[in-house]
């Protein structure tokens, strides 16, 4: 089991300061990857939450920290398939070149229509365009010369260079059986979401598993990411749910998560609506506290 830490991305203590401390703590006690996640906008009224409410772009800070680290690992999860995908990948090929290849690139459908809206892309047809994306983003990645005319995306014959080296592990989000297939028929592995039931995971991982196998692909070179939303908290007694709790019962879930076939658990306290209200000291003050208690025991 790989363990990973998101770093402060969203509310009060979302600094870059803070972004630098976690970072380069991470990277000490051997934690294997940083992650962040996009929210590109919050519509008035909406009820998704305070996490939503102000978050950085999850491209830019990867780069930053890609300057202020050596060896950890840099991960997105996820960018949302609203964007160009041409644009994207020179981006994400950008950003594999100056971390030294250390970039996981995660990729979602998206879920709020008013980001597409914002877009000029069309909200319908998502798994299409979705399926569409990743195949322009790997010839984009890949081909000498990159040509495209599908449904949803045209790309005259063109050269997108420089190519990413190597190139970046692609992983696809999604809770629908649907996108569970996907992502075994196309990508490196799967990215659970911040409100999956991770009782259920492992239902979740068989299908992708299947999906893979029917496709001619090893199930066994996946990764399956379970997107930890840690919550730490004294005395959380009969019925709670996965990684909530005290930092002992956290470390038991994920030894239980292991069990069920996910291979990597990053924990995001960006995603305790709790820790995000807190003022910007104490929230980092609990931060550090979890990060040196739930570090890989190495």
């Amino acid at each position: 089991m790989r363990t990973g830490f998101a770093v402060p991305q969203s509310g009060a203590w979302a600094t870059p300061a803070n972004m630098r401390r976690v970072a380069v703590r991470a990277e000490e006690l051997g934690y294997h990857e940083l992650w962040t996640f996009q929210r590109v906008l919050y519509p008035v009224g909406h009820p998704m939450g305070a996490t939503y409410r102000s978050v950085h772009d999850p491209l830019v800070t990867l780069a930053y920290l890609a300057g202020i680290t050596r060896t950890v690992r840099l991960g997105v999860a996820v960018v949302n398939a609203f964007l160009q995908p041409v644009a994207l990948a020179k981006q994400l090929a950008t950003l594999q070149a100056v971390s030294g290849g250390r970039l996981t690139a995660g990729l979602g459908l998206g879920w709020v229509p008013e980001e597409f809206e914002s877009a000029g892309v069309g909200f319908e047809g998502r798994g299409r365009r979705g399926e569409e994306f990743v195949e322009v983003l790997r010839k984009a990645w890949t081909d000498d010369v990159v040509a495209h005319r599908g449904e949803f995306y045209r790309v005259p014959p063109s050269h997108v260079d420089p190519k990413p080296s190597p190139v970046p592990p692609l992983l696809l989000g999604g809770t629908a059986d649907v996108a569970l297939r996907r992502a075994g028929r196309l990508a490196d592995g799967w990215v659970s979401s911040s409100r999956e039931n991770l009782s259920e995971i492992g239902s979740r991982v068989a299908v992708v598993k299947e999906a893979a196998e029917r496709a001619g692909r090893d199930p066994a070179a996946l990764r399956f990411v379970c997107r930890g939303v840690t919550r730490v908290r004294a005395g959380a007694g009969a019925g709670r749910r996965l990684l909530t709790g005290t930092f002992e019962q956290i470390r038991a879930d994920v030894a239980a998560l292991e069990a069920e076939g996910v291979t990597d658990v990053f924990h995001d306290l960006n995603f305790d609506t709790a820790h995000v209200e807190l003022d910007a000291g104490e929230a980092m003050r609990r931060a550090e506290e979890a990060l040196e208690a739930l570090a890989p025991r190495l």
